[in-house]
């Protein structure tokens, strides 16, 4: 089998990954305020549920990452899936906080199985030599998730609330993500077989992707990742809140909207220019863009203009965070026990950004 990612694997895996992150990540903010409300309970604590739920998932996503490794990461998107649409469903039907809470918990770890670091995995499994850019074509699809489901839940809210919300976006887990995570699942399992079976001889070398222990250069990975998921959950997970309570008023939402575009186009100049540039140089870019968005904010608030540019800034920084937190791990330490690296590359993002959304709150 080629080593070239089908294109419509591409689009299909991308499609997934913007229902994904806008249901289980993106509207979350957004329902904030009517599930405090309908629970009696304060802004804060929503936020609390979620940061717990984070931290929950940080401990599974290794565990994750070497059962992508093992069992193919299609096979395990298509059971992510039927979960998701189950922790939707157990919050829309939740009758008090205990219930909310568990289904929360539960989405949350269902999104170890459905999201970027097992999507990754798919396509490296499929991609072969072809998997970095393969990654970037990924991350520029899925960029648009925000730019749709900030918008989307809005939208609905004025006719639904959040429990009837919550049930369509279970739907659209379990009748768009799911079928196609099986096809990936089918597409994947030759290429897959043929790569496991060319690194057989090479695995007692690196047990469970894990590089040599006390590596320098991996410990400097985990806590560079760990740095950058604190920034983005603290302020993402909160976008719309934060530019209103700052003074940027109704323009919070199109503002806020800015920040998926901009993930695009820093994807897509990558796409086009970045070809002969090292990731290790993409995450100091990254980096700096996402310390420079923050200080425009500070500095030039409550202007709108000045809120723009912030978006736009932090767009293109956690659009580049997102590349290279698929290829950094694959430029670094090369394909053998990808699944597992990812997996506690992503468990050192969610520990340090577990409590961002609550503390930022």
């Amino acid at each position: 089998m080629s080593d070239k990612v089908p294109a419509q694997a591409i689009w299909a895996l991308g499609a997934t990954q913007i229902i994904g992150y806008g249901t289980l990540y993106y509207s979350y903010s957004m329902l904030t305020p009517a599930v405090a409300k309908d629970l009696a309970w304060a802004p804060e604590w929503v936020f609390a549920v979620l940061s717990i739920a984070l931290l929950a998932s940080a401990v599974l996503a290794p565990f994750a990452g070497h059962w992508a490794d093992r069992f193919g990461a299609g096979r395990l998107m298509v059971p992510g899936s039927a979960a998701a649409a189950t922790a939707l469903l157990i919050c829309a039907f939740a009758p008090g906080r205990a219930g909310f809470t568990a289904g929360v918990l539960a989405m949350e770890l269902a999104s170890c199985f459905v999201l970027y670091s097992t999507a990754f995995v798919a396509i490296v499994q499929l991609g072969g030599s072809n998997a970095q850019r393969s990654i970037t074509h990924l991350t520029l699809i899925a960029g648009f998730a925000s730019t749709i489901f900030w918008p989307l839940t809005a939208f609905l809210h004025d006719y639904m609330s959040w429990r009837g919300i919550l049930t369509v976006f279970a739907a659209l887990n379990l009748l768009v993500c799911l079928p196609i995570h099986a096809w990936l699942a089918r597409l994947a399992g030759p290429a897959r077989k043929k790569k496991v079976d060319e690194a057989a001889p090479k695995r007692e070398n690196l047990p469970d992707g894990m590089p040599p222990a006390g590596s320098t250069v991996f410990l400097l990975m985990l806590v560079g990742f760990a740095v950058e998921g604190f920034v983005l959950s603290a302020v993402l997970v909160q976008m719309v809140p934060l530019l209103a309570a700052v003074g940027i008023g109704t323009a919070s939402v199109f503002v806020g909207t800015l920040f998926g575009p901009s993930q695009v186009a820093s994807r897509l100049i990558n796409m086009v220019f970045g070809a002969g540039v090292r990731q290790t140089t993409l995450a100091l870019v990254s980096t700096l863009a996402l310390a420079a968005a923050l200080a425009v904010l500070v500095l030039t608030t409550p202007s709108v203009p000045g809120a723009v540019v912030f978006a736009i800034l932090f767009g293109l920084g956690g659009g580049l965070m997102s590349i290279v937190g698929g290829t950094l791990p694959l430029e670094l330490f090369g394909k053998q026990g990808y699944g597992a690296r990812v997996g506690w590359m992503t468990a050192a993002r969610q520990f340090s950004s577990a409590l961002a959304p609550f503390g930022f709150a």
